[in-house]
């Protein structure tokens, strides 16, 4: 799994960057003293990604940090469709449909790569300010108290590129809802205990009016579990570890992330339930293994994780990676929800997907 990972992460990305370097270079009409300067310059936005993962942003000033964090970790989601336009361009030029003057010491062919970059990348992120409101009907023949309202979040990544203004926005999204709970499938912190804290956006989340339910992320752990757990109790999120909770008539089951390998199962944790004949929620982040909510009894579960790739065509590929990597589902009496989330990793760039966050009405069939 470690070269399976470390192959994805930094091999590829490293003969990406030589392929789209040579083509800048080759495209330029500059003099090579320039052309260096710029090759330079986009090779240590590069080297900034790799350096944000293995020396880390919390030994810097928080200004330093955001910027090097937004710098390092877009220029992977640049260098993927560089390499894309690049690839196509050479298609094109093998074909005949694409002049080959256009890819060597042209101007035209700068001016089109830039406008094209640049077009693209202002469009994706302002996709990705877009927090688009997804309602879902949760129907039930099990005895409930009242209809609820249910506002449901996944992988907020809260730190160095998520920050406190952009935590109150979605905070006046909830409470503009007036749910009557909050529920959060895990990443709500992005992988830096340091960015939340110096921020203070504990108290971001006790403006919430409504309790707040979460389970853990792959993230929390990346970020030192024990000082996420320290953060969901100042934040007044109720942490559910391998727990379950009856909220408002309703059980609750937060699932610890995969990351742990001795958590509990979805069929031990069900057993936990007091009251089997109340509809059941249950909050697991990464959507593996979907079969063992239907087999439990669950009603209804609620994942996140993928981000359904954040970027096309990493949305095609998660597509069969996953049973489900974005949206609903139903097996037997289960539904289900794979959400791309609230938030983003890395870079606020979406293409092809969105941002979101569920309104769920549960009322009786």
């Amino acid at each position: 799994m470690n070269t399976i990972w470390a192959f994805t992460f930094f091999v590829l990305p490293i003969i990406g960057l030589a392929y789209s370097l040579w083509h800048v270079w080759n495209i330029l009409p500059l003099s090579p003293v320039v052309k260096t300067i710029i090759a330079v310059i986009l090779a240590l936005c590069f080297v900034v990604m790799i350096t944000n993962f293995t020396v880390g942003l919390d030994r810097y000033p928080m200004i330093v940090s955001e910027v090097l964090y937004e710098v390092g970790n877009s220029s992977i989601f640049v260098m993927l469709y560089a390499v894309m336009l690049f690839l196509v361009l050479d298609l094109g030029r093998l074909m005949h449909i694409v002049p080959r003057e256009w890819l060597y010491q042209s101007t035209k062919g700068s001016i089109a790569v830039f406008v094209f970059m640049t077009s693209l990348f202002t469009y994706a992120y302002w996709n990705y300010l877009q927090k688009e409101r997804q309602p879902i009907v949760l129907q039930t023949a099990k005895a409930i108290e009242r209809p609820l309202k249910i506002v449901m979040m996944t992988d907020l990544h809260l730190g160095y590129h998520n920050r406190k203004a952009e935590i109150r926005k979605w905070i006046e999204l909830i409470n503009a809802e007036h749910p009557d709970l909050v529920l959060i499938g895990g990443d709500i912190i992005d992988g830096s205990i340091r960015a939340i804290e110096e921020q203070n956006m504990a108290e971001d989340f006790r403006r919430i009016k409504a309790p707040i339910y979460a389970c853990l992320g792959n993230h929390e752990y990346y970020s030192g579990e024990p000082r996420a757990q320290k953060f969901y109790h100042e934040a007044g999120i109720h942490l559910l570890k391998d727990e379950v909770a009856e909220v408002m008539g309703v059980n609750i089951i937060g699932r610890d992330d995969r990351t742990n390998k001795k958590r509990a199962s979805v069929a031990d944790l069900y057993k936990q339930v007091k009251d089997k004949n109340k509809y059941t929620i249950l909050l697991d982040h990464q959507p593996y293994h979907l079969e063992e909510a239907e087999k439990s009894g669950i009603d209804f579960q609620l994942s996140g994780h993928t981000h359904y790739g954040q970027v096309w065509p990493i949305s095609w590929i998660e597509d069969a990676m996953y049973e489900k990597a974005y949206g609903p589902l139903t097996k037997g009496k289960t539904q289900y929800f794979v959400s791309s989330g609230i938030g983003i990793w890395g870079a606020k760039f979406r293409i092809g997907t969105h941002s979101e966050y569920l309104v769920a009405t549960l009322t009786k069939r």
